[in-house]
């Protein structure tokens, strides 16, 4: 799937129905080894100038429709979490942070 394909869409959470944005203010975490999209990365919440951003992994996301991409914000983690995580092994095989 290209990300031309997802640019557009809104993205809504699976288990409270709330929209959380849409694709092109997400960006999206590449293994540059396989080519494969890890996570999408989402800015959430309503802060002024700092959205909160999470990390939802590929598998977390459920459906993704014509107009729309359902997500489980359950396997979501927090942004600098994950990215502490990335900056301790930049040479990894595979992603530390989703097990």
């Amino acid at each position: 799937m290209r990300y031309s394909e997802l640019s557009g869409k809104e993205i809504i959470c699976i288990d409270e129905g709330i929209r959380l944005g849409v694709v092109e203010h997400t960006d999206l975490i590449i293994n540059v080894a396989s080519g494969e999209v890890e996570s999408i990365v989402i800015p959430y919440g309503n802060r002024w100038f700092r959205p909160r951003l999470i990390v939802v992994p590929w598998r977390g996301i459920k459906k993704i429709g014509r107009d729309l991409i359902i997500v489980d914000l359950t396997t979501a983690k927090d942004y600098a979490e994950v990215m502490k995580k990335i900056e301790e092994n930049p040479r990894r095989n595979k992603p530390p942070f989703f097990g």
